[in-house]
């Protein structure tokens, strides 16, 4: 789309347009920060609210999509330190995240163990290793898209992208080894 198209559309068909482009995109994204698939949806809709309330605001100092992604891990962000999302123990996480993924024949979750494991300990890395990991191998952004989401530098991307790796082959080495720490 071209920039002029953009600028001849109204609020409503911008972001119309946005929601179909990104909506499921960052309903994704969101689940990856809050691992409940109902306050995913929850905080999609407050993020696309967000958006129709800023998009005035939107300078274009960076892609759209960069500047959608800043909101949304933003408002997972704040979503994550409120009061109500403390009180929710871990467990019950894990139990819906669980119940979410027991749809398939038994075939398919054999075939699927290796890549649910890796996600398993992706989403258990600390945020920072977290959301680099997550922004960079499964949205594939560039690390400078990275750098601009999360308001780091570069370096500080590839420092975390380093580490998390890091964390993630020491955790794969202690399961072949038969070692189960959680």
């Amino acid at each position: 789309m071209g920039q002029l198209d953009w600028e001849e559309m109204g609020r409503d068909e911008q972001i119309e347009f946005l929601m179909d482009e990104y909506g499921e995109e960052i309903k994704r994204l969101v689940f990856t920060y809050v691992k409940d698939h109902s306050a995913a949806e929850d905080l999609t809709q407050e993020i696309f609210i967000t958006i129709y309330l800023k998009l005035d605001s939107f300078a274009g100092k960076s892609s759209i999509k960069t500047w959608i992604y800043s909101i949304a891990i933003n408002k997972c962000k704040d979503h994550l330190k409120s009061w109500h999302v403390r009180k929710m123990t871990v467990q019950e996480n894990i139990k819906e995240f669980l119940k979410s993924n027991r749809r398939g024949p038994h075939d398919e979750v054999l075939e699927k163990f290796e890549s649910e494991w890796i996600v398993n300990h992706v989403l258990k890395l600390a945020m920072p290793y977290r959301e680099v990991i997550l922004l960079y191998y499964y949205k594939h952004l560039s690390i400078k898209e990275v750098g601009e989401i999360l308001a780091i530098s570069e370096s500080t991307v590839k420092v975390r992208l380093h580490r998390g790796r890091e964390k993630l082959r020491k955790s794969l080495e202690q399961m072949e080894r038969g070692e189960v720490n959680g």
